[in-house]
């Protein structure tokens, strides 16, 4: 079975630990022994068979976005199989130009976190953005924590009715730690959700029920490596009760489809 991992985050070697673990403490989760160097995706994905990578970059000011950018672009031309994405912040000044520049760079779609970038995702200084990607760039967007009000599902859906051709992979079946919440107000919306940090906080049986909530053809494999191992995530994955169908849509036909592979 092939395997795209459509959200992943690496770091560079010498920031890659401290980054990883301020990620674990804004989850208050122990999460896994990742480190979130490149090296160990590749070595914990290979075991895993995971055959590509999405790797995402957020930046939490906007005078880092750039430089954040231009290290995913190098390690995509660096390793053919992975498959950048660029972030942007709410505040940045030249928001338009960074947006262009991820475009003409060959970046293959926009992530945002609102929720540790602190704005919301239907903020009025983003809708530019969304115009200008519409029907272009899938945005990945980390969606749903019950501490923020950022990325609640109604953001969203409020985007969606505004952007129709807006192609969103909204991570965590939607909704981070309110899934029910998301699954009502999402299911009847045209996004992908994947199924990052979602798996293992519920059983296999409401996992399945998801799933079929939202159909095969919505959902993708996703790791959020280093917060967990590609390898127990593959692992989680495959032992839900699917259909051969259903597990060839959702490790990576549907990744191919949105990413346009």
């Amino acid at each position: 079975m092939e395997i795209i991992d459509i959200h992943t985050h690496i770091y560079p070697d010498k920031i890659a630990q401290k980054a990883t673990d301020s990620v674990r403490r804004f989850y208050q989760v122990d999460g896994s022994s990742m480190s979130g160097t490149v090296d160990q995706l590749l070595q914990q994905g290979e075991k895993a068979g995971i055959s590509r990578y999405v790797v995402l970059p957020v930046s939490n000011t906007p005078e880092r976005v750039h430089a954040i950018n231009s290290f995913i672009l190098e390690q995509t031309q660096l390793h053919s199989s992975f498959i950048g994405f660029g972030t942007v912040h709410a505040a940045m000044e030249n928001l338009s130009e960074e947006v262009d520049w991820i475009m003409s760079a060959g970046l293959k779609g926009i992530k945002m976190h609102p929720d540790s970038q602190r704005f919301p995702i239907d903020d009025l200084r983003l809708f530019p953005m969304y115009d200008a990607i519409e029907g272009k760039l899938p945005v990945l967007l980390h969606m749903g924590d019950q501490r923020y009000n950022y990325s609640h599902p109604l953001h969203l859906r409020r985007i969606m009715s505004m952007f129709p051709k807006l192609e969103v992979i909204a991570a965590h079946l939607g909704g981070y730690s309110m899934y029910e919440t998301a699954r009502e107000l999402l299911w009847d919306t045209d996004c992908v959700f994947d199924v990052s940090s979602s798996l293992m906080f519920m059983d296999q049986g409401d996992a399945e029920r998801y799933i079929r909530c939202y159909g095969a053809e919505r959902l993708a494999f996703g790791s959020d490596y280093p917060l967990w191992d590609p390898v127990t995530e593959v692992q989680r994955f495959q032992q839900l009760h699917l259909t051969d169908s259903e597990f060839d849509q959702i490790s990576h036909k549907t990744a191919e489809r949105v990413l346009k592979l």
